[in-house]
């Protein structure tokens, strides 16, 4: 990362910190309490409910998906009894010990690490003397199952321990003994292994290995607790777990050829019938299967002889996982980016927390516990929380800059503007604007009959109600100067029918000085003078001016001295509102009369004048119009057109005015104003 990079996004980062502060104590103090609930929800996401049933189902498929596919494994043999076998043997349940008896004298010869029998002697049989003579009589280590009541309250009562418990006394001294077969069904699936109590005998996998010679593997996972590592075949036709029937093992003719099958393999026996028996196991959620018991204790033998012990990640580096997303959240919610930046980093960081676990389980780490939903979720609330906060502040800035804005701005502009600040960026461009200038006669010196106080309320007054005019008609106020009025259009932001709006603007700003005359007179103040206006088009150069600390947006340029001196010339005119032709020809208005041409001061070029008067009938514009023209080719007989017009008006100030004008001298076309 660049310097400038990091640079441009501190800054991005503080200008968001300042937003936040701006929020106010009582908003900033909801805002810690949620992401409070965010880092909990981060930390606790397995223990809460509805939560926990998420995170579970996402590691079982996370742990289906990464699973080893691995080839049958040659290590641990099944020997089962299925539904053939108990059609067979005529009887159901509990499983037939005559035909377990057999079977074991026969694998006693085969060459077993272990033998391990995954089935409760918990009730008598008639066969349960042989059974325990071929116990006490194997030399291979072999252990039986057991289980008490404490621990599986559902499966065996008082009476069935009791006589599990004799059953189990009467192998002492033989290298038969129990093993416990507990697994563990939290939440209903065993995906972990089961918590070693001191009241049972060891587990019986472990119990098995340790007799078979395997004592490093099983040392490896003393005390381990963390899941269990099922693994997929890389064929359906080859599962994962070599599986015979125990009819097999019980004829001695089959049995001897079956030593190969045994011989130096931990064996399992056990049921493996439908709906008996069956295990839920992490995969069931995914593929739909519960497996046999038998198969649990399989995946956990083959489990230490890999050592296979799944690393974890520590509480500690969860809990710092959980803060990093909570703060990742919260400086993302920070960043004033533009949505098609904004929106990808965002989409990153979800995948990034909520692809992390997949990844840790496909690199081996048990991920039991690693909360995916709960960093998901609690980055999301995190991110709504700081951003709702911010957003709070920012609405009030906001709220704030567009008052301030629309003192000076139309409410679109200001909209514009507090959206895309660089547009009053400090520099200037040339642009073509329509100006517009007003001015409110004689006031200063009325002023100085006047208290302070008044003066002050009857200025406001005037300029708010011209202010309104210009903004309601799209304009930008530029400066009040006094009681002028300077405004503009086509800048920050350029229309179409700026020059209407202008046009329109200076007449009703006319109309607005009126009132205002009317208002004050009815209220017995001193008479007040008109408003003045002049409008102009043409180019300035418009921007913010000042510096960093102090800026004005405002226009420079020759045209704003064009507007000012039209004005002016009103009062020499006899008007009150007057446009040059640049901006009445671009206004799209037909209610303007033209009023001839004059040199401004300051100014060389002649200015041909506009007047808005839309209550001057059409036919004499018209007339007005010609007179003029005919005055630039036959001054004499266009004098006589022009009084002609006159005289049929003789209240009209601005055509008496025009008449003097243009009467003086006949070679005179342009009078020069000073």
């Amino acid at each position: 990362m660049t310097p400038a990079i990091t640079g441009a996004s501190r800054r991005v980062l503080a200008r968001g910190a300042r937003n936040l502060r701006a929020a106010g104590p009582r908003r900033l103090a909801i805002m810690a309490v949620i992401l409070l609930a965010a880092l909990a929800l981060a930390a606790l996401s397995w223990r809460l409910p509805g939560v926990g049933d998420a995170e579970r189902s996402l590691y079982d498929l996370r742990a289906y998906l990464t699973a080893p596919r691995v080839e049958q494994d040659p290590r641990v043999l099944l020997v089962v009894y299925d539904d053939q076998t108990l059609i067979a043997a005529k009887k159901r349940s509990p499983l037939d010990r005559g035909l377990l008896a057999k079977a074991l004298r026969n694998l006693d010869a085969m060459g077993a690490k272990a033998v391990g029998i995954d089935i409760l002697f918990d009730q008598p049989q008639d066969e349960d003397d042989d059974l325990v003579g071929a116990l006490r009589g194997m030399k291979t280590p072999t252990f039986i199952a057991y289980a008490d009541v404490a621990g599986n309250r559902s499966d065996i009562v008082y009476d069935q321990q009791q006589y599990l418990d004799a059953f189990r006394g009467r192998l002492a001294g033989s290298t038969s003994g129990a093993a416990s077969i507990r697994l563990d069904f939290a939440n209903g699936a065993t995906r972990l292994w089961p918590l070693v109590e001191s009241r049972l005998p060891p587990v019986l996998g472990r119990a098995m290995l340790a007799a078979g010679g395997d004592r490093a593997a099983v040392d490896r996972f003393a005390g381990y607790r963390g899941a269990v590592r099922y693994r997929l075949p890389v064929s359906e036709d080859r599962p994962v777990w070599q599986s015979l029937k125990i009819d097999l093992f019980a004829d001695p003719e089959i049995a001897a050829a079956m030593a190969d099958q045994v011989r130096g393999k931990y064996v399992l026996i056990g049921g493996d019938i439908v709906d008996v028996d069956r295990v839920p196991t992490t995969f069931t959620a995914i593929d739909g299967d519960a497996v046999p018991g038998l198969q649990v204790h399989a995946a956990m033998i083959a489990q230490m002889l890999d050592r296979a012990a799944l690393p974890r990640l520590s509480g500690a580096m969860l809990a710092l996982l959980a803060v990093l997303v909570v703060v990742s959240a919260g400086l993302t919610s920070l960043l004033e980016w533009k949505p098609w930046r904004l929106v990808p980093f965002i989409a990153v960081q979800l995948a990034l927390f909520g692809g992390a676990p997949v990844w840790l389980q496909w690199r081996g780490v048990d991920t039991f516990g690693v909360p995916a939903v709960g960093w998901a979720l609690a980055w999301i609330v995190a991110f709504a929380a700081v951003s709702s906060a911010a957003r709070a502040s920012t609405a009030e800035q906001r709220r704030f800059a567009h008052d301030a804005l629309g003192k000076y701005l139309p409410r679109d502009i200001a909209e514009e503007i507090i959206e895309h600040p660089e547009l009053l960026a400090l520099h200037g461009e040339k642009k073509a604007l329509f100006i517009v200038f007003s001015d409110l006669e004689g006031f200063t010196q009325m002023s100085h009959s006047l208290e302070p106080e008044q003066v002050a309320r009857l200025l406001n007054q005037y300029l708010e109600m011209l202010s309104k005019v210009v903004l309601d008609h799209g304009g930008v106020i530029d400066k009040f100067v006094g009681d002028a009025v300077v405004a503009f259009w086509g800048a920050p932001l350029a229309r179409d029918d700026d020059g209407r709006r202008a046009a329109l603007a200076a007449y009703a700003m006319w109309q607005a000085g009126e009132e205002f005359r009317r208002l004050n007179a009815d209220a017995g103040l001193p008479r007040i003078g008109k408003t003045r206006v002049g409008m102009h088009y043409g180019e300035a150069v418009v921007g913010n001016f000042g510096g960093e600390r102090r800026i004005q947006y405002t226009a420079l340029g020759d045209a704003m001295n064009t507007a000012a001196r039209l004005e002016s010339a009103n009062k020499a005119l006899g008007s009150s509102v007057m446009a040059s032709r640049e901006l009445a020809e671009r206004s799209g208005l037909d209610w303007w009369r033209p009023m001839g041409s004059v040199v401004l001061r300051g100014r060389a070029k002649p200015v041909e004048l506009f007047e808005p008067r839309p209550d001057f009938p059409v036919a004499e514009r018209e007339a007005l119009g010609e007179a003029l023209a005919l005055h630039a080719a036959d001054p004499a007989r266009g004098i006589e057109a022009l009084k002609a017009v006159a005289a049929r008006h003789p209240a009209d100030e601005a055509l008496q005015k025009l008449i003097e004008r243009y009467d003086v001298q006949e070679e005179v076309t342009s009078h020069v104003l000073g």
